[in-house]
């Protein structure tokens, strides 16, 4: 399988990034594209192909990501439409705010449009620890398990109706930044509390981790482990309830709400 990634910004290359360290595909299967060739060095020095001609990256490639801006989306189908295969090629993408109906009419040829799949990672990918969303058009039924076992590839992926690509972008893409505030203000209680600051953070991540670890080896419900460290007058229960006190969970769940305002 090839795959042609057209875009090498943030979600671009940390995409490209993530197949480089997974399964799915050996670098010289691998071809992204970018106007301007300065972010397309490194990847050249991993064994992928790169051109600055998004024309040259679609012609051979099983899967065409679109990972550019919304506001570019058209301009880029226009450039590639003539060169694309429906019988052939599984166009996905991965930008924002643009719908299936948009790229389906954009992509049209004669009445045929090809496999589309909307597909919502976060910067996790690059790390193979993404959590993605994927919507099928119509046709994508054909494809679907390719397409997903691309993405789990690359962390877990859902498959999901393009109703829900927002509210999950808001969960994931957006709360990546939220856990990243989390672990910035709990380091900075641990500055307070005597730690130097990189070993405070080092604390919040592990914990973090093994907070993770326990949710998904046991698949419990968070309150339930949370019972197992809350004893009664204990230091957790006081921490907690002064979470409460201060909006800690009204604030997670209204900041996320807000996301999609």
């Amino acid at each position: 399988m090839k795959i042609a990634i057209i875009g090498a910004g943030e979600m671009g290359g940390a995409f490209a990034t993530g197949l480089l360290k997974g399964t799915m595909f050996s670098p010289g299967n691998i071809t992204v594209a970018n106007p301007h060739d300065n972010k397309l060095q490194k990847f050249s020095q991993m064994g992928v192909s790169i051109t600055t001609d998004n024309r040259t990256a679609a012609q051979d490639a099983d899967f065409v990501a679109l990972v550019v801006k919304p506001g570019v989306v058209k301009t880029v189908i226009d450039e590639i439409k003539s060169e694309l295969d429906y019988g052939k090629q599984v166009i996905i993408n991965m930008a924002a705010s643009i719908t299936i109906d948009q790229l389906e009419t954009w992509l049209e040829k004669d009445g045929v449009v090809p496999e589309i799949f909307q597909v919502i990672p976060n910067v996790g990918i690059a790390e193979r620890e993404s959590m993605s969303f994927i919507a099928p058009n119509a046709k994508g039924a054909d494809n679907i398990c390719k397409v997903k076992d691309i993405f789990d590839d690359l962390g877990e992926s859902m498959i999901t109706n393009e109703r829900l690509l927002f509210a999950g972008t808001a969960m994931a893409g957006c709360g990546i930044a939220y856990v990243m505030r989390f672990v910035r203000a709990a380091s900075e209680a641990g500055v307070e509390l005597g730690f130097k600051a990189d070993d405070a953070k080092e604390i919040i991540v592990q914990t973090m981790n093994g907070a993770v670890k326990l949710l998904q080896g046991k698949a419990h419900h968070p309150e339930t482990e949370i019972d197992k460290v809350t004893t009664p007058g204990g230091m957790t229960i006081k921490g907690l309830n002064a979470m409460e006190r201060h909006g800690f969970s009204s604030a997670v769940i209204e900041g996320i709400k807000a996301s999609l305002v």
